[in-house]
């Protein structure tokens, strides 16, 4: 009997992947989030070879996720520092949730060796408390499990056939 199942390719974890799914990517964007901006900050803070760097961060500028923005230093040339656009701040939420699943199956046997805490500033609704990453529905029901949420195709869903 053939059934019709949603088309795997028409995914849009699979084009986030596309984007961001090689390891490079979100660990500059992971450092984008901490302050990071200029190449040389990139590379002293990750390692990463020089040329690797500079494709990816092309990459990130090319799709949307990073902007180059030109600087000079008094004296200097002109050079361009990288920063997060709403699409790459976006991210922070994808990395809060590696993070935590990470901390719960690979951390170091005395613990994580960072924890995201909310940011405790002027405002008195800052704690900082740990922050974690919480499934919710639209009608607000609040931390659902992994077996409670499930995938149904979407408006642009695309369909094949199997058998």
């Amino acid at each position: 009997m053939e059934t019709r199942r949603i088309d795997p390719v028409n995914c849009s974890v699979a084009r986030a992947l596309s984007l961001v799914g090689e390891r490079w990517s979100l660990l500059i964007v992971r450092e984008a989030l901490d302050g990071a901006r200029r190449f040389g900050e990139f590379h002293s803070r990750l390692g990463i070879a020089r040329n690797l760097l500079a494709t990816r961060l092309e990459t990130l500028v090319t799709a949307g996720v990073m902007q180059r923005v030109p600087y000079q230093e008094p004296g200097d040339r002109q050079r361009f520092a990288y920063e997060l656009t709403e699409q790459g701040r976006a991210l922070r939420t994808t990395l809060v949730a590696l993070l935590e699943w990470g901390d719960t199956y690979l951390a170091d046997p005395q613990g994580p060796s960072v924890v995201v805490r909310h940011r405790p500033d002027d405002d008195a609704s800052s704690c900082d408390e740990p922050v974690k990453v919480v499934l919710e529905c639209a009608a607000g029901h609040s931390h659902l499990a992994p077996e409670d949420v499930r995938r149904t195709p979407g408006p642009g869903a695309r369909f094949v056939e199997s058998s």
